[in-house]
């Protein structure tokens, strides 16, 4: 069994795309319209045949999804995480392109990490291993 695609939960593809993309950096993968959505992936740069994020619109179709989403977020509780080699480097990165963090970077153990709001409802951890 192999992880080929995760999702995260987007409130606008479009917006999501352009962050996931221009800020963080990851490629597109697949763009394939569905009705009045896309299937919409990207891609680590790095990694252009590893896991693909899903940009999901599941919270404007399925209510159940927009309350775990909202819930999450408002607890300040990371929907996902992405591994990277330097958190204090990608912080400060991303604080020049005015990411807003709840979290600023932390040794806990054998890792680093730090918290960001993705501007499409989410935050998201990233994660060196120390």
């Amino acid at each position: 069994m192999k992880v080929k695609v995760v999702s995260i939960p987007v409130l606008d593809q479009e917006k999501a795309l352009t962050f996931y993309s221009k800020i963080l950096g990851f490629v597109k993968k697949i763009d394939l319209p569905l009705g009045d959505n896309r299937w919409l992936t990207v891609v680590s740069k790095e990694e252009q045949d590893g896991t693909e994020v899903l940009l999901e619109p599941s919270p404007i179709h399925f209510e159940p999804a927009k309350i775990y989403q909202k819930a999450l977020l408002d607890a300040g509780i990371p929907y996902t995480l992405f591994h990277v080699d330097d958190v204090q480097k990608e912080y400060e990165r991303l604080l020049a392109l005015d990411v807003k963090f709840s979290m600023k970077p932390a040794e806990m153990g054998t890792v680093k990490i730090a918290v960001f709001n993705d501007t499409c409802g989410n935050n998201i951890q990233i994660v060196e291993m120390l």
